[in-house]
């Protein structure tokens, strides 16, 4: 049986618009009786329908809304979806590795799916969502004859759900170390224990950009994980690449990275914590070419952008001391709390700070299979800066 949701009035503007999540406290009644993960519609305090979705009264997102017609959930919508996904990744060129669907901007909200070769990796984030699993599964399998599929529902947010945490294949027999190509490179996702469902795919674009900054020079790459800055930067020409992480697990596989392309002799690795390593690159004197600070996200709610903020233009400001003359500092957030306008009131703090003079070459964000909606700002998230030291 579905739900009718009656929102306050006033309150749909942001949700007509094309925002697709509706907050408890943002509805004035709730009709009918059910169950959570069952069906929703939605309508303005007036009574016009906006749309429907599942809804969660665990969640502080009471409905996600995907369908804005008369549509109904069933296995052909799914299906229609992600293929409808997947075409324009395709379109803008993509084939061995992407993100195939990302959620709410694909229509799909709470789900993700990312493909590394002939091995897709999905992540399900809600309770509706988590209903479908067996259609989703079943529809990636009837569309793209995967060699297998491995899910990756160990997020924390799904607890918010009332969801318990998860990985583990789903379909096929394969080693969770797949090995892809990502901008002409051999690259390795560990989907059971890497970083999001593997690896950082939101970067491509931004990797490959950094390698005309690279050619006969010293990097340092901060922040490393496994490696994607690293060995695009030895790939470039880089006279040598010195990878930092607080992680040995991660600097093992920036080596295992670097030596399926070739590049072991142009990498080494450094393990530590990477404010304590820049204050001491700081008190030596030792400086380098370019220096990519990629952090983990700082802060993860609107209550700790103010202690993020602090430790972006910290990090940032010895980014900028150890950058020689003419060299270049390759920063970036990965916050949505941290917004594009913050970040860069950041850095202009930083570079005064600094007492170097600086200048941006190139702002970007996260790579087009990620595509990002106008009427939902949370989808927008990565910031990347190119900043010259002259």
């Amino acid at each position: 049986m579905s739900y009718s949701v009656y929102l306050k009035k006033n309150e749909e503007k942001r949700i007509a618009a094309g925002h697709p999540w509706v907050y408890a406290n943002e509805v004035q009644r709730i009709e009918g009786k059910g169950k959570n993960g069952d069906l929703a519609i939605v309508y303005d305090s007036a009574g016009r329908y906006i749309g429907k979705g599942y809804i969660n009264h665990l969640s502080k997102i009471l409905v996600r809304i995907f369908i804005r017609d008369s549509a109904e959930p069933d296995k052909e919508l799914f299906k229609s979806r992600i293929a409808a996904a997947n075409d324009y990744r395709i379109k803008l060129g993509y084939t061995d590795s992407y993100r195939m669907v990302f959620a709410e901007a694909d229509d799909l909200p709470a789900l993700i799916i990312d493909k590394y070769g002939d091995v897709l990796c999905m992540q399900i984030l809600s309770l509706g969502m988590e209903l479908n699993r067996q259609i989703i599964t079943d529809s990636l399998v009837e569309l793209f004859s995967p060699r297998g599929i491995y899910e990756r529902c160990d997020v924390n947010v799904r607890e918010k759900e009332g969801l318990p945490l998860r990985k583990g294949i789903v379909y096929g027999e394969f080693d969770p170390r797949v090995v892809f190509e990502e901008n002409g490179l051999k690259m390795i996702a560990d989907l059971e224990n890497g970083q999001k469902t593997g690896y950082f795919l939101d970067q491509k674009e931004n990797r490959l950009a950094l390698r005309r900054y690279c050619k006969d020079k010293t990097v340092l790459d901060c922040f490393c994980n496994v490696g994607g800055f690293s060995v695009n930067a030895a790939f470039a020409g880089a006279k040598s690449v010195t990878a930092l992480d607080i992680s040995q697990k991660a600097l093992e596989d920036v080596m295992e990275n670097s030596r399926l392309n070739g590049l072991g002799d142009k990498v080494r690795t450094v393990q530590g914590d990477v404010f304590q390593m820049l204050r001491e690159y700081k008190k030596t004197g030792e400086k380098f070419d370019v220096v990519i600070l990629d952090p983990p996200a700082f802060c993860k709610s609107a209550s700790e952008v103010k202690g993020a903020y602090r430790g972006y233009r910290d990090i940032n400001i010895l980014g900028m001391k150890i950058v020689e003359s003419g060299g270049f500092l390759v920063t970036a957030s990965c916050s949505h709390y941290m917004t594009l306008p913050l970040f860069e009131k950041m850095l202009r703090e930083a570079a005064r700070d600094s007492g170097r003079r600086i200048r941006t070459a190139e702002i970007k964000t996260q790579s087009p299979d990620h595509p990002a909606l106008l009427a939902a700002d949370e989808t927008t998230y990565l910031k990347f800066f190119v900043l010259q030291v002259v």
